[in-house]
């Protein structure tokens, strides 16, 4: 068959879904931020309701919320993708088993996706007998299921990032209400955390071709009626005790 001749299921398919997981990683990266800015701010602001001239127990309060959130985001990272990891195993050994037990069903069933794309059944049989050929399993879990047999998701690295994107956006709320500006700490605060969130309203809509306006205002209604929420609780809470 004359190289020329033979189409290409798809210019640069195989490297789909390794160009789809790492934008999986950024927007849950932008996620992880953003569910750091939200909950340490709704701490800190919470206490300095409470406690508006106490630095310490601002600090205190809001380290302990960065680091229960960075693990807690690392921790449930760790266990959804290890359980995704060990799916993906799973399909890639029973399709193992039916290419070793029937190959010829599945050689058919393999021309049958590039038939459903548009090739001629004489040469969607040709592209995947090659492929075949060249890699039975690599061609079918690429084709069929989406997965390549050779990368795996790591869970480790989804921990570390959704740990590292948490404590950056965590850090925001609690640096600038620990900043000296006496009396004003909550507002300044208040609006790093407003731009944060647009930060990563703009962005997560950006990677998801999704209206920016839209997720920025639903980014900005939600941390504000956090924000507000604790902060009045907080209030409630201090005069309550004093």
């Amino acid at each position: 068959m004359n190289e020329a001749s033979t189409p290409q299921p798809h210019p640069g398919e195989q490297h789909v879904s390794g160009i789809g997981q790492r934008l999986n990683w950024l927007r849950a990266g932008v996620l992880g931020a953003n569910d750091g800015i939200v909950s340490t701010a709704g701490v800190v602001i919470g206490v300095a309701g409470a406690t508006p001239n106490n630095p310490l127990a601002i600090a205190t309060a809001g380290i302990a919320a960065l680091v229960a959130g960075a693990f807690s985001m690392a921790g449930g990272e760790y266990v959804s993708v290890s359980t995704q990891r060990d799916t993906e195993k799973a399909i890639i050994a029973k399709e193992k088993r039916e290419l070793a037990e029937m190959p010829e069903e599945e050689l058919e069933e393999l021309a049958g996706f590039y038939r459903q794309r548009g090739l001629s059944d004489d040469l969607a049989r040709r592209v995947a007998a090659e492929l075949t050929a060249k890699n039975a399993l690599a061609a079918h879990a690429e084709v069929e299921l989406g997965i390549d047999p050779d990368e795996y998701t790591s869970p480790w690295a989804a921990a570390v990032s959704s740990f590292l994107a948490f404590t950056a956006g965590a850090l925001i709320p609690l640096v600038m209400i620990l900043l000296p500006f006496g009396e004003q700490r909550v507002w300044i605060a208040a609006l790093a955390v407003v731009i944060g969130l647009v930060l990563t309203g703009w962005i997560s809509a950006d990677l998801g071709d999704a209206p920016r306006g839209r997720a920025i205002l639903r980014n900005l209604t939600m941390g504000s009626a956090t924000m507000i929420a604790t902060y009045v609780i907080g209030v409630i809470f201090g005069v309550a005790v004093d």
